[in-house]
């Protein structure tokens, strides 16, 4: 019976200010021309998902399963790690003046050289060059691909951090990890695809470095904590029966709107969602725990070093190393802030103290990751990657501080068929400019996907009228770093 009068005086049978579902496109050809709209839809989606299915994931047979990064943030020093720079040390001091014609940034009046602060060594059997600020990254250098001629876009962290993460320095796209998880999901359905492993500090560009943006939400980061609770709300507040009562009343509710309006990206993901939370409530809280973890590892990792900083980096290195073993597709571990500044390797000044903090905290967990994965059988599969958004000036205002560099700096790969114990393009003898082999964070990002079996020009998703990808309309497999 219709009880409410409307604005014509006839009855509806709708609870006043209640609001009408919008009309939708698919609710729209349903209900006009006797719904032939709809019908002539709907087979143009099945021959939309035959063709989907034409072109499954992975692409082709991958090298990888999983991918680890360890993100370095703020920055880290190319020439006092892994590019050597005998002429920078030799003209340290002098006034710093470059040609123009080089690409290399800008100098202001009144910079110098300012040479490499700690020691290269060549390391392993392979010869490669390492510091001393990284002495336990050095006991692994066999297994590192270095490449040494990464260009960026703009020397701020901001506009980096999201470059490095989602391919686009103005945000709102997709992360690489949601990117992966979107590909080729989990090797565990009661485990998210994408966990970021968190050090208490959100980097530049705030939390849309690790965002689905238009991709489904349930491919973005799901954080788990080094401090505390590794995730909110992860332990049930009631018995299994009513819990699973209530996800089934929520999936039937989410569902029956989500129909209404002809699907919801939203809601199917938000039921997905709570799904697999509820799964985590059992599955997180153990591979959290590393208790069961032998003395011997516990002490190879440093979970036992009495700095809460190294302490804490060092549990998040090893429960990467448990969330691979555990099927997890892409983990990304982020470094702590451990001083007022801009971010944890941003020295513009206090290079030397600071820098080697971040060198302690770091570098043996990291070295232990590696280890740790080579010795189970693990790294043959998973891709390790180490980068930051940026390097630093081989030229300063002073004697102990860098500035943020673009034109020419270092990250390395390891693992997941990735070729060891070699470097890859080079930067001048002064270290500002790539001269030789220059790569952008597009190949990068082309050759982890084709790693992992896929063609980074055709994982895509069609948004805005178009199909987008993670590496936009750039990117090319770097094929020498391939074993």
């Amino acid at each position: 019976m219709n009880r409410y009068p409307t604005a014509s005086g006839q009855r509806s049978g709708h609870c006043p200010g209640r609001e009408s579902p919008a009309l939708t496109r698919r609710g729209f050809l349903k209900r006009s021309s006797m719904g032939f709209g709809m019908l002539a839809f709907a087979g143009l989606a099945n021959q939309w998902a035959a063709a989907e299915s034409r072109q499954p994931l992975p692409h082709f047979a991958p090298r990888a399963k999983h991918v680890i990064f360890l993100f370095m943030d703020g920055g880290v020093s190319h020439v006092d790690t892994f590019d050597p720079k005998p002429e920078l040390t030799k003209r340290n001091g002098e006034k710093a003046q470059w040609r123009a014609d080089v690409g290399s940034q800008a100098l202001t009046p009144n910079r110098k050289w300012l040479k490499n602060l700690w020691e290269f060594k060549q390391r392993g059997q392979s010869g490669l060059w390492v510091s001393d600020l990284l002495p336990n990254i050095a006991q692994v250098a066999d297994e590192l691909c270095v490449v040494r001629s990464v260009v960026g876009e703009t020397p701020l962290h901001g506009a980096q951090n999201l470059l490095l993460h989602t391919g686009r320095s103005i945000g709102a796209a997709p992360s690489l990890g949601a990117w992966i998880s979107y590909g080729l999901g989990t090797e565990n359905e009661e485990l998210p695809g994408y966990v970021l492993l968190n050090n208490d500090w959100v980097p530049n560009g705030g939390a849309q470095n690790f965002a689905s943006a238009f991709l489904p939400a349930n491919y973005q980061a799901t954080m788990v904590r080094a401090k505390g609770k590794p995730v909110d709300n992860i332990t049930p507040a009631d018995p299994a029966e009513l819990q699973r009562a209530k996800l089934d009343f929520l999936r039937e509710q989410d569902g029956a709107v989500a129909a209404a309006r002809g699907g919801s990206d939203a809601i199917e993901s938000a039921i997905r969602n709570y799904e697999t939370a509820a799964h985590m409530q059992t599955l997180v809280p153990k591979l959290c725990d590393v208790s069961g973890e032998s003395p011997a590892t516990l002490k190879l990792y440093g979970v036992d070093r009495p700095n809460d900083y190294d302490h804490y980096y060092a549990l998040q290195c090893l429960r990467a190393r448990r969330l691979v073993e555990a099927g997890v597709r892409f983990i990304e571990i982020t470094c702590p802030l451990t001083h007022s500044n801009n971010a944890p390797w941003d020295q513009h000044g206090e290079l030397k103290q600071r820098h080697e903090e971040n060198a302690r905290i770091t570098d043996q967990p990291v070295a232990a990751l590696i280890s740790d994965l080579k010795a189970r059988g693990l790294l043959e599969d998973t891709l390790v990657l180490w980068a930051g958004e940026m390097g630093r000036t081989p030229h300063a205002a002073n004697t102990d501080g860098r500035d943020h560099h673009v034109s020419g700096y270092t990250l390395w790969l390891a693992g997941g068929g990735i070729r060891g114990g070699m470097t890859y393009g080079a930067t001048d003898e002064m270290g500002m400019s790539a001269v030789e082999n220059p790569v952008d964070i597009h190949d990068i990002h082309a050759t982890i996907l084709h790693q992992l079996g896929m063609n980074h020009e055709r994982l895509t998703f069609r948004f805005g009228g178009r199909d987008m990808r993670l590496t936009d309309v750039h990117g090319k497999v770097i094929t020498p770093l391939l074993a």
